[in-house]
C-alpha cells in the first residue's frame, strides 16, 4: 500500500473505512456476537477481506449485484461488507418469500451471485436455477468465501488493506426491495452517501457512546430497520449482538440484552408489550439499556407508561420513515412520547420536509397533505424503473405517499397512506383514523380497514378484526355504535371480517392488498 492511497483510504466515511478504522484502533475489542459466535474487529476485518478477494474470484465485480438469501447472522454482516469491499452491490432478500417472488428480485436486480446458509439454501438454489445464477452458501464447510485464510507472516494487516480499497460513496451500496404491500417490490437504490446520512440520524437520536456501545440488531437484516440500526453502530464502533431468526421469544430477548449489558434496541410495539410482560415476570437486570426505541406501528399511551415503569433507565424513542429514505425521516423523543401521543416526532436532522396538497402547495398547520422528503438519505431511484422514479421525484420532492398534519409545533401525525385513503360518496375517509377508534373496542386484538368496491357510493370501508383470545367477534352494529361517538357517519364501516390474525409482511407491515377481496354489506352507509 502507498503512502497516498492510505491517506486517501483514511478519509473514507464508508463503512468498510470504519471497520478498518476500528480494526486498527480497537483490534481486541469484540465488533459482532451472535448466539456463541463473536469476533473482534481485528477478526472481523480478516474475514470480510478475505472474503472480498473470495469475490473477486468468483467474477464479482464493481457495480455487480449480489442477493442475499439468508437468516441473521454474523454470516450475514461479514457478507454485507465484503460485498462492499468487492465494489459490488448487496441486494438484501427476504427469506419469507415464496420462490416466485425470490425469483422476481434476482432477475430484476440482475444478480450475478446469490449468498445464502444451510437454512435457506434450498429456497436459494430454486429461486436462482431458471437462470443459472450461482448460489454459494457462506455457512458450509466448503464455502468459497473461505477459501484464503488470512495468517501467517505474509497476510499483512487486513486493517490497512482494507483501508486502501477505494469506495466510490457515491456509487450503490445496496439495493434494498420496498415491502410490496401493494404489490410487485421496486428496488430502492442506497449509495454509501445514503448509509452515512443515515447513520449520523441515529447517531444523533440514539445519543451512541463512544466505545461504550452495545447495540441489540433484533431485527431480519434483510429489512431496512436493521440496515439502519447496524450502519451507524459501524461508524460509531458499537458492539453489535445479533439475534438469530427465529419466532420472537421475549424471554430469549431479555436473556441476550441482560448478558451482553445491550445499551440500545430498536422493536416493534407488539415486542415491546411481550417484553414488559416478561420482564414483569421474571426481572433481569437491564440496567445499562439507556435507549428502548420503537417504530413501524404506534405505541400506545397504555404501553409507554407500562415501558416508562419497567424499564425506567432507558429514554424511549420513536423513529419514522421508509426504505427509501435510508430509512429514517422523523424522530419523537422520549421527553415528548406521551405528550404527543399519536406523533411520529419532527424531522430529522438533515431531513427536508414539507407537506403539500396535489398541486405541491404548501398545507397550512393542522390541515392533511402527503409529506414529501428531500436529503442526503434519498436514494438516487428506483432500479432499472425511470417512470417510477420520476413520478416519485415529482415537483423535485420525494413522495412519501403518507397523509399527515402537522401541529403548530412541528410535531408530524400520520393519517393515512395516500393509497389505503377511501374515497366513499365524495367524501375522503383515512383508514388508520377508522383503525385508530374501532381497535379501542374490547373485543378486538387488531383491525384493518380497506376500501371496497360499492355499487352506490363508489367504495366504503370495511374492517377486518382479529378478536381478543376468548372474547366474542363483535357484530357490525357493535362496531358502528362503538365508533359513531367519534367518527362523521360515512366513515363508519360498511362491512366486518373476522381473521385469526392480519396478514403480515416481515417488517410487521399489514398487507392490506390481501384483504381488499370480500363482501360488503349494500344496506349500510352513513
Amino acid at each position: 500500500m502507498t503512502a497516498s492511497a492510505a491517506i486517501h483510504g483514511a478519509r473514507g466515511q464508508h463503512w468498510i473505512a470504519h471497520l478498518a478504522r476500528h480494526a486498527h484502533a480497537r483490534p481486541e475489542v469484540t465488533a459482532l456476537r451472535c448466539g456463541e459466535v463473536s469476533h473482534t474487529w481485528r477478526g472481523l476485518a480478516g474475514r470480510v477481506l478475505r472474503s472480498g478477494r473470495a469475490l473477486a474470484r468468483l467474477g464479482v465485480g464493481p457495480g455487480d449485484r449480489v442477493a442475499f438469501v439468508m437468516g441473521n447472522g454474523v454470516e450475514y454482516v461479514e457478507s454485507l461488507l465484503a460485498v462492499s469491499a468487492a465494489g459490488a452491490v448487496g441486494v438484501p432478500v427476504n427469506p419469507r418469500l415464496a420462490t416466485g417472488e425470490v425469483t422476481y428480485i434476482l432477475r430484476d436486480c440482475g444478480a450475478s451471485l446469490v449468498l445464502t446458509d444451510g437454512a435457506y439454501g434450498g429456497l436459494a438454489a430454486d429461486a436462482a436455477k431458471e437462470d443459472g445464477i450461482r448460489v454459494v452458501d457462506v455457512t458450509a464447510p466448503e464455502d468459497p468465501l473461505a477459501a484464503d485464510p488470512l495468517d501467517g507472516p505474509a497476510a499483512g494487516s487486513p486493517a490497512g488493506e482494507l483501508a486502501a480499497i477505494d469506495v466510490d460513496e457515491h456509487r450503490p451500496a445496496l439495493i434494498m426491495y420496498t415491502s410490496g404491500t401493494t404489490g410487485h417490490p421496486k428496488g430502492a437504490v442506497l449509495t454509501h452517501r445514503n448509509l452515512l446520512a443515515q447513520s449520523q440520524t441515529n447517531l444523533i437520536a440514539f445519543r451512541f457512546e463512544m466505545y461504550d456501545e452495545v447495540y441489540l440488531c433484533a431485527s431480519p437484516l434483510f429489512h431496512i430497520g436493521a440496515i439502519g440500526g447496524l450502519a451507524p453502530a459501524l461508524l460509531a464502533g458499537a458492539t453489535v449482538v445479533v439475534m438469530p431468526t427465529g419466532a420472537f421469544d421475549a424471554g430469549e430477548h431479555l436473556d441476550v440484552m441482560a448478558e451482553h449489558r445491550v445499551t440500545s434496541v430498536f422493536l416493534v410495539p407488539t415486542q415491546w408489550q411481550a417484553l414488559v410482560a416478561e420482564q414483569l415476570r421474571r426481572p433481569r437486570d437491564l440496567s445499562r439499556l439507556r435507549v428502548a426505541a420503537w417504530g413501524a406501528a404506534p405505541a400506545t399511551d397504555t404501553l409507554l407508561k407500562e415501558m416508562g415503569e419497567v424499564f425506567g433507565d432507558a429514554d424511549m424513542l420513536a423513529l419514522f420513515g421508509q426504505t427509501e429514505m435510508s430509512p429514517v425521516t422523523c424522530v419523537l423523543e422520549g421527553k415528548d412520547a406521551r405528550r404527543k401521543l399519536g406523533s411520529v416526532g419532527r424531522p430529522a436532522p438533515g431531513v427536508w420536509a414539507r407537506v403539500v396538497d396535489t398541486e405541491m402547495n404548501d398545507v397550512p398547520a393542522g390541515g392533511i397533505g402527503e409529506i414529501v422528503y428531500r436529503g442526503p438519505g434519498l436514494m438516487t431511484g428506483y432500479w432499472n424503473l425511470p417512470e417510477a422514479t420520476a413520478e416519485a421525484f415529482a415537483g423535485g420532492w420525494f413522495h412519501s405517499g403518507d397523509l399527515v398534519r402537522v401541529d403548530d409545533e412541528g410535531f408530524v401525525y400520520v393519517v393515512d397512506r395516500l393509497k389505503d385513503m377511501v374515497i366513499t360518496g365524495g367524501e375522503n375517509v383515512y383508514c388508520a383514523e377508522v383503525e385508530n377508534v374501532l381497535a379501542s373496542h374490547p373485543d378486538i386484538a387488531e383491525v384493518a380497514v380497506v376500501g371496497r368496491a360499492h355499487p352506490k357510493w363508489g367504495e366504503t370501508p370495511v374492517a377486518v378484526v382479529s378478536p381478543r383470545p376468548g372474547r366474542p367477534v363483535p357484530s357490525l352494529e357493535e362496531l358502528r355504535d362503538h365508533a359513531r361517538r367519534e367518527l362523521a357517519p360515512y366513515k363508519l364501516p360498511t362491512g366486518v371480517e373476522t381473521v385469526e390474525r392480519l396478514p403480515r409482511n416481515a417488517s410487521g407491515k399489514v398487507l392490506k392488498f390481501e384483504l381488499r377481496d370480500g363482501r360488503v354489506d349494500d344496506s349500510v352507509h352513513g
